[in-house]
C-alpha cells in the first residue's frame, strides 16, 4: 500500500500506538489501514450419498475439482455465502447445515469454512467459473486432482464423520504452500 484510501496522502509502515503489528498508517489524516484474513465459504454439497464437486475454469488451479467455495461479501452470513457460492458455480440450490471444517490459511492469508448442505435434487451446472459440475460417490472422488488442501481436508472428514454417523467440527492450519513435483 502506497497511499491512504481516505484521503490519498502517502502512507507509512509502522507499528501505530497501543498496537504490535507493523500497519500503514497515514499521518496526514490518521488512519491506520488493517490488513486482515479473507473468509472463503463452501459447502459439500450431499445428494443421496453422492458429493457435488466443480472443475475449475479460474486460477489459481484451472482443471482442478473443488467443492463450490468462495470470497465471502459484505452483508451476509457464512451460511449464505456458502449458500450463494454453490449458486454461482454450480448452479445449485442447497440447504446449508452444519458446519464442517475449518482451515487456517496461513500462507494465503485466508480462512476457509465449510459446511455441511443437502443438495435436494439433483439440478445443477456449470456456472462461469465451472469448467463441468458432477456428482461424485465417495469412492469415485478425484482425489488426485483435488485442487485445494483445505478442500481434501474437508471431504475427508465429511466422508469419515457420515461412517461414523457423526457431525464434527474438524480445524486444521496450512502454514506453507505445498511443494510442487518435480518435473521428471
Amino acid at each position: 500500500m502506497n497511499f491512504c484510501s481516505h484521503c490519498g496522502a502517502k502512507v507509512q509502515l509502522r507499528i501505530p500506538p497501543g498496537d504490535q503489528l507493523p500497519r500503514y498508517v497515514c499521518d496526514a489524516c490518521g488512519t491506520v489501514h488493517y490488513h486482515n484474513p479473507r473468509l472463503v465459504l463452501g459447502c459439500i454439497p450431499d445428494h443421496g450419498g453422492q458429493i457435488l464437486l466443480c472443475r475449475r475454469a479460474i486460477e489459481p488451479r484451472r482443471g482442478y475439482w473443488t467443492v463450490p467455495a468462495g470470497f465471502m461479501e459484505n452483508g451476509e452470513t457464512l451460511q449464505q455465502a456458502a449458500a450463494r457460492e454453490c449458486y454461482e458455480e454450480a448452479l445449485a440450490r442447497v440447504e446449508i447445515g452444519s458446519l464442517a471444517s475449518i482451515v487456517h490459511v496461513l500462507h494465503a492469508e485466508q480462512v476457509h469454512v465449510f459446511f455441511r448442505a443437502n443438495l435436494p435434487r439433483a439440478e445443477f451446472g456449470a456456472g462461469v467459473e465451472s469448467l463441468e459440475v458432477a456428482l461424485f460417490s465417495p469412492e469415485d472422488i478425484p482425489w488426485a486432482d483435488i485442487a485445494f488442501r483445505s478442500n481434501e481436508f474437508a471431504l475427508r472428514c465429511y466422508f469419515k464423520d457420515k461412517a461414523a454417523g457423526r457431525e464434527m467440527l474438524h480445524f486444521e492450519t496450512l502454514d506453507r504452500k505445498p511443494a510442487r513435483p518435480k518435473a521428471e
